[in-house]
């Protein structure tokens, strides 16, 4: 192929890629550990000072538990961890760094992605909006906020509904279809376009469906709220009152449009990831302050609901809660926060894949040998 060519095959490349999320998700195939690095991004910016957890004399010695040992694994539990695609894997208990691990060249500096986990936060910051009176309560309709839904039957759906992953909405979450609508709104590059196009399946209120496109109008309607970007009202309330050690990123759909992509992208160091796990451990209270309304916290963390996700876990408010009083964030390709109150644990797990196991089954186990 001859330099012209070559030239005009990178050029059809990067026109596809830059209008067509189906020639996107073609191109760079499922969501991987660099996609925030494929896409736009807005800046999250730390603020001094620093909140540092403090670190163990001697790190914990941890074994694999019994039931997760197979002809495969070694007698390390290190090894365990890097043969199932772990990236970092941190346990803090006591405010104190107890394991910090990381494997595939990536290391305590090293910014990763949360993917659905970014869902736990877009809870939270609703929890502060309707504390400062942006918004009434969650039984406020999500058409009262998002004007993009034009449909009437929308007009029934609340912001409770949507929290709970009960919205009734019409929206398939299948992330290998290139075609399907979860393929757009990852790839795709015009969030609010695609909104207008959204349909009601069935009643709100009823039946539990994962989708992310419950995550995409809450955000919006925080937006459209307070009156401010998403991220700089997340910066402000989240962010930076938590002392995070570095700057984060969350990705958004295009530089035309600008709209977050709330459902999946907030881009961070694992270890300030684990401060939100401490803020929830702590009931939305950091250091004295009370960050996220301790009443939201309960509730987000509690079993209220008949929703259960994909492994029966139930699910409340974007978090899964355990009848054992744990909770946790979990993302695509096993990224995970995990805060177990009894035991006054945070595990943090970011992967490059999710590594064929049940990480909340884990993280269980593990804390019998804390």
């Amino acid at each position: 192929m001859n330099i012209y060519r070559k030239f005009i095959f990178y050029f059809l490349i990067m026109s596809l890629l830059s209008s067509c999320h189906v020639a996107r998700f073609i191109f760079w195939n499922t969501a991987d550990i660099k996609d925030y690095k494929k896409f736009p991004s807005y800046k999250i910016k730390k603020k001094e000072p620093v909140f540092n957890f403090y670190e163990a004399a001697t790190p914990v010695q941890l074994n694999i538990p019994e039931n997760f040992i197979t002809g495969n694994n070694t007698d390390s539990f290190e090894n365990f961890l890097e043969d199932h695609k772990t990236v970092a894997f941190l346990i803090i208990r006591n405010d104190t760094v107890i394991y910090e691990k990381y494997f595939k060249k990536y290391n305590h500096n090293s910014i990763l992605p949360s993917f659905s986990v970014s869902k736990s936060y877009v809870s939270a910051l609703m929890g502060i909006a309707i504390a400062e009176g942006y918004i009434s309560d969650t039984n406020q309709p999500i058409t009262k906020f998002v004007h993009e839904l034009k449909n009437k039957n929308f007009k029934n759906i609340t912001i409770e509904n949507l929290l709970n992953m009960q919205s009734g909405i019409k929206f398939s979450e299948a992330y290998l279809n290139p075609f399907g609508q979860m393929a757009k709104y990852y790839y795709g590059t015009n969030l609010k376009k695609y909104i207008t196009k959204l349909e009601v399946k069935e009643p709100p209120g009823i039946n539990y469906e994962y989708m992310s496109v419950n995550t995409q109008l809450l955000a919006l309607a925080i937006e459209n709220a307070t009156g401010r970007k998403f991220t700089d009202y997340f910066e402000e309330k989240i962010w930076q009152p938590l002392g995070m050690e570095s700057d984060a990123s969350w990705n958004y759909d295009s530089k035309k449009h600008g709209t977050i992509k709330a459902f999946c992208c907030l881009n961070a160091r694992a270890i300030d990831f684990a401060k939100f796990g401490r803020l929830y451990l702590n009931n939305g209270n950091w250091n004295g302050k009370q960050i996220v309304p301790e009443k939201w916290v309960e509730r987000s963390t509690s079993i209220i609901n008949n929703s259960l996700d994909s492994q029966n876990y139930p699910y409340t408010y974007f978090w899964r809660a355990k009848e054992d009083g744990a909770f946790f964030a979990k993302g695509v390709l096993g990224q995970y926060i995990y805060v177990f109150p009894e035991k006054n644990l945070i595990f943090v797990r970011l992967g490059k894949k999710y590594g064929k196991i049940d990480w909340a089954d884990l993280f269980e186990e593990i804390s019998k040998q804390l």
